[in-house]
């Protein structure tokens, strides 16, 4: 008869969702997660496989209840509307002040070593299909003549996912909400008219 879970497993992922957003990645050691979230070792082993389990589980959260919001930009009914919604709503949850600064992705896609190559490519793999969909919404924007024959929606979404990046990284050194909404007033410059 299987033993009985002593403790709750969705604590357990939003306990390991602030480490790892606040760490990244391959700086949060087993030790730090069990710890965190008051488990043993073998709990921890049965509960999610290992950390590369957890993480999936913890990405997967994270994608469904953080960045939920930004993929909401997308029904913008402009192409414009859309890349000043996504935006700001990055923003918001970059600067939300009961969250880690910064981004959770971001955060752990940045270290290099043999241990994280799988959890880099499935991260990059996610940013991948984040920019298809941008691309593809913005060539239907193209299509209906909201863009301008001359625009090129792939390098649209690519300089939104950059953007992007860039708000996540001055998010977590310090930059105020406002400095950031001023980086965005002066990325949308930009947009194609």
């Amino acid at each position: 008869m299987a033993r009985a879970r002593g403790f709750d497993i969705d604590e357990a992922i939003r306990t390991a969702t602030n480490m790892f957003w606040r760490q990244g990645y391959e700086r949060t050691s087993l030790a730090d997660l069990t710890a965190a979230m008051g488990i043993t070792p073998p709990s921890f082993y049965f509960a999610f496989g290992n950390k590369e389990g957890l993480f999936r589980q913890v990405l997967k959260y994270y994608v469904e209840t953080r960045l939920a919001s930004a993929e909401q930009a997308l029904d913008e009914p402009t192409a414009r509307g859309v890349a000043e919604s996504l935006l700001h709503r990055l923003l918001d949850l970059y600067t939300d002040e009961t969250c880690p600064p910064g981004c959770l992705v971001v955060n752990s896609t940045l270290s290099r070593t043999d241990e994280t190559a799988s959890i880099r490519a499935e991260l990059a793999a996610s940013r991948n299909e984040r920019r298809k969909r941008l691309s593809a919404r913005f060539q239907k924007a193209k299509d209906d003549g909201d863009l301008p024959p001359e625009a090129d929606p792939d390098e649209l979404a690519r300089y939104l996912m950059v953007v992007g990046w860039g708000l996540a990284f001055a998010a977590q050194a310090g930059m105020t909400r406002e400095e950031l909404r001023g980086t965005i007033a002066l990325a949308l410059d930009s947009w194609p008219r």
